[in-house]
């Protein structure tokens, strides 16, 4: 039997970027930003000051209890406490690119462009800056919620609502994708109690901190006490709020926009549904990147890293869809990357409303994609 040599170049060269992702990565360490300064390091000494995992009884974070047990495990390491929670970030870019790895690999089992899109998630500017440089920890729960999707088109729904568990019970912006598990529970490709599986993995992830007496309407309300935290329509995302001007009238505007968001996924649902659509593997994929999209694209309150699953998704529907998507992850990290720059270096290198325009140029390209996908037949 013939082997297929190993394109020793191609190796050559994926290494080379790996190795200097990683060093860019650790160039970012000593960097801290003001929501390393403002939470996660005093929450880490909160920790530390009260015995470790005991300290899960106090009410002292607007994070859910899972991220909170890292940085427990962090106060029992000798490592510097701020290269401690960045690494723990940059592990899980690790694990998101292997998830976008498995995710590209169903449409490719050979050759090297699961690979290539495991590597460009890797470097993306987003990616590298949010755990590297910010120390925030959207990686965790994109992993998991990647991981979601590959286990679902890979028919193994149980797993796939275990992964969203795991990612519910990091960070709430899971939900972006919940529009998708809701179809996949109607179009019969998720059985309907696996619904109970996602808020069955939160509360058994409370479990610890139950155990270690924390108050239970307390890791019950976390959630609905972070979107009471924030009142403005848009913190610096760039969305629909960009474009409105408005000092009086917001608590009604936030509600329609809630409204309006729900609708249009719900549009996308039902629509699905009417059209008996079958959910291939490329359609599950559209429609993920769809929905990460589209959710905080409409939806008010929303922070600029609030698109990071739109990042990792849309070079995910590039490599499905290459002929008429690929502009969409240039287009998605140009907006989401530089909507960065307020918050970590006190300017906007580009007006946030061109950002919000590229951003829905984004959302139309998926949207009409996916509308055209829909309607094609699907060989017998």
């Amino acid at each position: 039997m013939n082997r297929i040599a190993r394109p020793a170049p191609i190796l050559a060269f994926a290494a080379v970027i790996v190795l200097t992702s990683l060093a860019v990565r650790l160039v970012m360490f000593p960097f801290e930003s003001l929501d390393y300064r403002a939470f996660v390091a005093q929450w880490y000494e909160f920790i530390s000051a009260n015995g470790g995992f005991s300290a899960m009884r106090y009410q002292f974070a607007d994070y859910n209890v899972p991220y909170l047990y890292l940085l427990a495990i962090l106060t029992y390491l000798p490592v510097p406490v701020l290269a401690g929670v960045k690494a723990i970030s940059v592990i899980f870019d690790v694990v998101l690119a292997y998830y976008v790895y498995k995710l590209v690999a169903v449409k490719y089992p050979r050759g090297w462009w699961p690979f290539v899109a495991a590597v460009m998630v890797s470097v993306l500017p987003t990616v590298m800056t949010n755990g590297a440089l910010w120390a925030q920890c959207d990686a965790i729960y994109a992993a998991f919620g990647i991981g979601g999707v590959y286990y679902a088109v890979r028919s193994r729904p149980w797993l796939a609502c275990v992964f969203f568990g795991l990612a519910l019970a990091f960070k709430l912006q899971v939900v972006f994708l919940f529009p998708l598990l809701l179809a996949l529970v109607l179009l019969r490709k998720v059985p309907w109690p696996g619904l109970l599986v996602v808020p069955g993995v939160v509360l058994l992830l409370d479990g610890p901190a139950l155990l270690a007496g924390a108050d239970p309407g307390h890791l019950l309300s976390v959630y609905t006490a972070q979107a009471q935290n924030y009142t403005e329509l848009t913190l610096n995302a760039p969305n629909a709020y960009q474009f409105l001007s408005v000092t009086t009238g917001e608590d009604l505007i936030r509600t329609a926009g809630v409204l309006l968001t729900g609708l249009l996924a719900l549009v996308v649902v039902f629509g699905l549904v009417a059209a008996r659509a079958r959910l291939t593997v490329p359609r599950v994929v559209l429609l993920a990147a769809l929905f990460a999209i589209l959710v905080p694209f409409f939806l008010p309150a929303m922070h600029e890293r609030y698109f990071y699953l739109a990042d990792v998704l849309s070079v995910v529907v590039a490599f499905y869809f290459p002929r008429r998507l690929w502009p969409v992850p240039l287009l998605v990290q140009f907006a989401s990357f530089l909507s960065y720059t307020p918050f970590l270096f006190g300017k906007a290198g580009v007006d946030l409303r061109w950002l919000a325009v590229a951003m829905l140029a984004a959302l139309v390209m998926v949207a009409r994609e996916t509308l055209l996908e829909i309607r094609r037949p699907l060989p017998v």
